[in-house]
């Protein structure tokens, strides 16, 4: 059993999860969005109604008050990956639990079934220096590469890795990681030379034996 982790206002986190019995968390591609969607929706301390009736235009807002910063994500079909910095107290517990909470009450709707979707609470890791930091932004950006996923499994993960490199619109605090670098290019060339040590180290990551091995 992993133990709970004591989140820390201004410290980063590895955050992780698997589907319960190993199961796929996305069937298709309208899980896969839901599932990021909950992630912009839900990062509030104000509480919503829910993501339909927060859906609609007139209920967006500019000036929500956010319980974490996204640094970067990844959403696999059996597991997800995140990194987080705790912004309010008791932010990455809140988050987690409405993320979690939101999106097993859609998954269990939409598919007709019941009970729990994840084996027990997130998993978390703290990142305690920036050499750590920078590695594991890396492993979470391509961490559908890490897995060597197949055609089919890639059209249903979602990542950050596009905001990264594209600049695409998306969720995440990016400058945190990109100020480190002169530009993006360089922040991608960083992540795509560490991706084949990455491929090879992947069987001795703790994280991984946590979420395949554990009983």
């Amino acid at each position: 059993m992993v133990r709970k982790e004591a989140f820390a206002v201004g410290e980063f986190y590895h955050i992780y999860n698997r589907g319960v019995d190993k199961r796929n968390i996305v069937i298709d591609s309208k899980d896969s969005d839901r599932f990021v969607q909950g992630l912009a929706e839900f990062n509030t301390i104000e509480p919503i109604e829910s993501i339909y009736s927060n859906s609609f235009a007139g209920n967006k807002r500019d000036d929500v008050s956010p319980l974490v910063n996204i640094i970067c994500y990844c959403l696999n079909p059996n597991h997800f990956h995140f990194i987080l910095e705790e912004i309010v107290e008791g932010g990455i517990s809140l988050f987690m639990n409405k993320q979690i909470g939101g999106y097993v009450k859609y998954f269990n709707n939409r598919h007709k079934r019941s009970g729990t979707l994840f084996p027990g609470r997130f998993k978390s890791k703290h990142i305690s220096d920036n050499d750590y930091f920078l590695h594991s932004a890396a492993y979470v950006n391509l961490n559908n590469r890490v897995h060597q996923l197949n055609e089919e499994s890639n059209k249903l993960v979602r990542s950050s890795w596009n905001e990264y490199t594209q600049n695409a619109r998306g969720l995440c605090k990016k400058d945190i990681l990109l100020e480190q670098f002169t530009k993006n290019r360089e922040f991608e060339n960083f992540c795509l030379d560490n991706l084949p040590f990455m491929i090879e180290k992947r069987a001795s990551y703790k994280e991984l034996q946590e979420l395949f091995n554990e009983e």
